[in-house]
């Protein structure tokens, strides 16, 4: 690994038997076909693709909620060694989970209704034993400062709050054992759209504090244009394209990449390709954007 990587993938995959299929024969499903990639400290890596593309499984191999049919997760701790998360037992990870985190997508089912906010975000602290006590409550109301909320707020439960407010809550959950990798998986698909740039101002701010390195998992392109340094494609549970964020959106290689950018909705009119049998007035393309319209060109040609 070089110095400013923290995670290699390498030829990871994972496959699910589904049980007995006709004649009782098993049947299975290959969700991560020879996966490898590198994310660099400190940055932020975009897994996009379609539904069923298979980059959930991924992060979650990543976090090792699943361990990985095939391949080898190379990490790299705090003190410059490298370990092997596909390997390792569940009594070996327990004390990494301090230092690899996620942030869920749904922020309304991933809080227990009946806990506090104050026990939700505790939790970590508790079972691996960080704190307890006085300083249990001050790591606690620090990290609710930190993703903008009032500490004071912390003995009220999740229902009391709106739902840009409780994935503020989980944000805070994740990053009060103070890690270094981040896994989000559709952080921000369940928000309104008038709260999703807060969250992503929120968790940019959160990565420039505590240099932080995030596996950013979405099918919203333009929340990855914006977040992201650098842009994974998966196709039915393969690695199709990966480059920068900037070369990627500019100039995609891949076939399914130009497909998939295509597919973006053009919110102005005046940037639209009309419909076949539909002459094109001379203002629209006039204000066409050359890399919009080249990419157009790319992806139907």
């Amino acid at each position: 690994m070089r110095g400013d990587d923290i995670l290699r993938v390498v030829n990871l995959s994972m496959r699910f038997s589904s049980g007995s299929g006709l004649f009782g024969r098993r049947t299975s499903v290959q969700a991560v076909d020879d996966v490898s990639l590198v994310v660099r400290r400190g940055a932020t890596l975009g897994l996009v693709g379609e539904s069923g593309s298979g980059k959930t499984t991924l992060g979650r191999c990543i976090l090792r909620a699943h361990q990985p049919t095939s391949g080898q997760l190379h990490y790299r701790r705090t003190d410059g060694s490298e370990v092997d998360l596909a390997v390792l037992s569940r009594a070996e990870l327990r004390p990494l989970r301090t230092e690899i985190r996620t942030v869920f997508q749904d922020p309304n089912s991933s809080l227990n209704p009946r806990m506090t906010v104050q026990q939700i975000v505790a939790e970590p602290l508790i079972v691996n034993k960080l704190a307890s006590g006085s300083a249990l409550t001050d790591q606690v109301a620090d990290a609710l400062r930190r993703c903008g909320l009032r500490p004071e707020l912390m003995r009220r439960y999740p229902h009391a709050f709106s739902g840009g407010e409780r994935q503020r809550i989980g944000i805070a959950r994740a990053l009060v054992t103070q890690p270094r990798l981040v896994v989000a998986d559709e952080a921000v698909s369940a928000l309104d759209v008038s709260v999703r740039s807060q969250i992503l101002n929120l968790l940019e701010d959160l990565q420039d504090e505590f240099e932080l390195t995030y596996v950013f998992i979405s099918h919203d392109l333009s929340v990855v244009q914006h977040l992201c340094d650098r842009v994974a494609v998966m196709y039915r549970g393969k690695i199709v394209e990966e480059a920068d964020t900037e070369d990627l959106f500019e100039r995609p290689q891949h076939t399914y990449t130009q497909k998939l950018l295509a597919s973006v909705p053009i919110t102005d009119p005046r940037l639209r390709t009309p419909r076949p049998g539909t002459p094109q007035s001379l203002s629209a393309a006039r204000h066409r954007r050359p890399d919009t319209a080249s990419r157009e060109s790319t992806a139907t040609g």
